[in-house]
């Protein structure tokens, strides 16, 4: 995932009461080595030699991409929203926290941090150019450089605190901007205490903080799990694990589980942390209401039928002082789309992009790795990002490699599949439930849209209801008012990917040929949602910006 829960540009993993965190962020001297830019100047690299491989995100595939590039002999710069690279998997406490032993809130800590030292190699060497606290707001053609063959893009982002404009130019761009929570609102979903199953994660490993003293997990998938274990061993009491799925999902699937033995492992590791804890683990059941007044005091636990509809007379309230409730993850896919890359429709119902085999996308040019091409967790980012960066250098796909992945993507699939939202899930939304939180929009206002007003798709709800036009820009919504409407929830395509000053859009060049000159002028047809993998693009054909045998070593 993307170092984005801490802001407010992109709540991924934010409280679900109350505003976001606001990022604490280096600056660009300190990130990079450069001297600082004055405050409203565009900090624009174009005199500089264009990078030979630009990275957005430095998670598990944005880290794996950039060392294994460097390796390749490629100029390598990574534009970080964290202050630090590992994402949200790997998030790091404070350093004023004085935690001494970090790893032991991680999952697989080793690979990240020898990956992490690599970066830190490369970059002393001056084959990584590392930029923390660096959001990425568009990607753009360079028009001007395309003239002559070079193919370089131009990525624009803010920089720190006080979003200082910087620019950055290469030959090549990969996304890896990870995921964000997937929320499905119920009465009482807005208290106090009530938080994201991911959210109160990233309070205990980057802040050391517990959301409560007891603290119910509910949701659906596999992070449940690990958010209970880590909740329990932390000090709370977690009274129950409440799963809308049923684990008999899985039963068709036992091919992909089976070829994935460590992933079983790992699944029986945080089942017995559950048994050790005397945490209760209740499936095909949810959290359908929060009670309490100034904060979440109790919640109401409902089974579920097959469908995720509440089944009546099963109701029973479980007191808690917090909750921690999720539904999976959502790529966040607002910078490929804004270029126009493909999607296709993933096990879980969310939208992923399309990808070759070796991880590109349809725009010739633009390779993705992580959770933007369906959520997949942190062993299969890293097998994506080093595949990715060897495409990107030219180099063969290591076999084995190539099996790994499909071995991974495979389980993934299947959890996907089990853990996918039945579509009865909204018989739990009373009229009165807030759907959008930022404009305060309730269910029974989208329903009369859809009812009495002929709405018939999300963008049509919100030009009559508001729901989606608020901070978050329906990226916390946007899956409730899609079910509402009774349409399938597909990828926002917008120009920016987080909201920018309008100074620094005024201050972009208009010439010919320039961002300014782009931004403002159609961008070519997005391909049709897709919901068919077969749909790939060819895996033969050359990238942009490069010939089939990828870019040339920088020297």
């Amino acid at each position: 995932m993307p170092n984005s829960a801490s802001d407010p540009r992109h709540p991924a993993a934010a409280p679900l009461s109350g505003p976001p965190a606001t990022a604490v962020a280096a600056t660009a001297t300190a990130a990079s080595g450069a001297p600082a830019t004055a405050a409203g100047a565009s900090a624009d690299t174009a005199g500089a030699p264009a990078a030979g491989l630009a990275v957005v995100g430095a998670g598990p595939a944005g880290l794996a991409a950039a060392v294994t590039a460097a390796d390749l002999g490629l100029r390598v710069t990574v534009l970080d929203a964290g202050e630090r690279p590992g994402g949200q998997y790997y998030r790091h406490p404070a350093a004023a926290l004085g935690a001494e032993h970090p790893e032991a809130l991680h999952h697989g800590w080793a690979a990240f941090a020898s990956r992490e030292r690599r970066l830190r190699a490369h970059e002393r060497a001056g084959r990584i150019r590392y930029l923390s606290s660096h959001h990425v707001w568009t990607v753009v053609r360079d028009a001007a450089a395309a003239a002559d063959g070079s193919g370089e893009w131009l990525l624009h982002a803010l920089a720190g605190p006080e979003e200082r404009p910087v620019t950055v130019r290469a030959r090549a761009v990969l996304l890896a901007t990870g995921a964000y929570e997937r929320q499905l609102p119920f009465p009482g979903w807005t208290l106090p205490g009530v938080v994201g199953a991911g959210g109160a994660q990233a309070m205990l490993k980057s802040g050391l903080v517990l959301p409560g003293r007891r603290v119910v997990v509910a949701g659906s998938g596999p992070l449940l799990l690990a958010v209970a274990g880590s909740l329990a061993a932390a000090g709370a009491s977690v009274p129950a694990v409440v799963e809308a799925a049923a684990y008999t999902n899985y039963a068709g699937r036992l091919p992909a589980l089976l070829r994935n033995p460590g992933k079983l492992v790992e699944g029986a590791t945080y089942g017995g942390a559950l048994v050790r804890h005397g945490i209760r683990l209740l499936t095909r059941a949810a959290v359908t209401e929060a009670h309490g007044t100034d904060r979440v005091e109790a919640v109401t636990v409902s089974r579920l039928d097959r469908d995720w509809r509440p089944v009546p007379g099963t109701a029973r309230r479980v007191p808690c002082d917090a909750l921690a409730v999720g539904h999976g993850l959502v790529p966040q896919l607002e910078l490929a789309t804004g270029l126009g890359c493909a999607t296709r429709t993933t096990a879980d119902g969310t939208a992923a992009l399309v990808l070759d085999r070796a991880q590109r996308t349809s725009v010739p040019g633009i390779w993705s790795a992580g959770e933007t091409g369906g959520i997949g967790g942190a062993q299969l980012a890293l097998a994506e990002g080093e595949l990715a960066a060897r495409s990107v250098a030219g180099r063969p796909l290591p076999a084995e490699l190539v099996r790994r992945r499909a071995r991974l993507r495979a389980f993934a699939d299947a959890m996907g599949a089990a853990h996918r939202p039945g579509a009865g899930w909204t018989g739990w939304l009373t009229d009165e439930t807030d759907v959008c939180r930022c404009e305060e929009v309730p269910a029974g206002t989208v329903r009369e849209a859809v009812r009495d007003l002929g709405a018939q798709d999300a963008r049509t709800v919100k030009l009559l209801t508001r729901a989606g036009m608020g901070w978050c820009q329906g990226r916390m919504c946007g899956q409730a008012v899609a079910a509402l409407a009774g349409c399938a929830p597909g990828p926002d395509r917008r120009p920016l990917s987080c909201p920018v000053p309008l100074g620094h859009l005024a201050a972009l060049p208009a010439a010919p040929g320039a961002p300014a000159a782009q931004l403002s002028q159609p961008s070519p047809p997005t391909p049709e949602h897709a919901s068919d993998p077969s749909s790939e693009p060819s895996s033969d054909r050359p990238a942009g910006g490069g010939s089939a045998a990828g870019l040339p070593a920088d020297r």
